[in-house]
């Protein structure tokens, strides 16, 4: 059986690092560019709200809603500096403007301070 113990160790190190869980499975994103997915959710959730990281989960989301902040961007940046484009699709901000932008919709949101005042959205 696969443990994600160390995947979710390395995420906790990296700025950005979190979990997300989408209608797809989950997406655990541990450091620049790398990410591991799947579809036990309900284990990889709890494994890592245990252990303090970030979690959003946003299956409660309407589908038009979470589809529009997925694809029109921004992303959260995962080990690197916010950086903008004249796309949002290809703009990264910080995590916590990430969440914000999902937590305004609705998304579940676990171990993460609400702490900017203006989604990303």
């Amino acid at each position: 059986m696969f443990d994600p113990t160390e995947y979710i160790k390395k995420a906790k190190t990296v700025d950005g690092g979190h979990l997300s869980i989408g209608r797809g499975g989950y997406t655990l994103h541990y450091a620049q560019g790398s990410t591991l997915g799947g579809y036990d959710v309900d284990n990889m959730k709890a494994l890592c709200i245990e252990a303090g990281l970030p979690v959003i989960d946003s299956r409660c989301v309407s589908f038009d809603l979470v589809a529009d902040l997925a694809i029109s961007g921004p992303m959260a940046a995962v080990g690197t500096a916010p950086r903008f484009f004249m796309s949002r699709a290809f703009s990264h901000v910080s995590l916590a403007e990430w969440v914000a932008s999902y937590r305004a919709a609705g998304a579940e949101v676990h171990n993460m301070p609400e702490v900017c005042d203006e989604p990303a959205s």
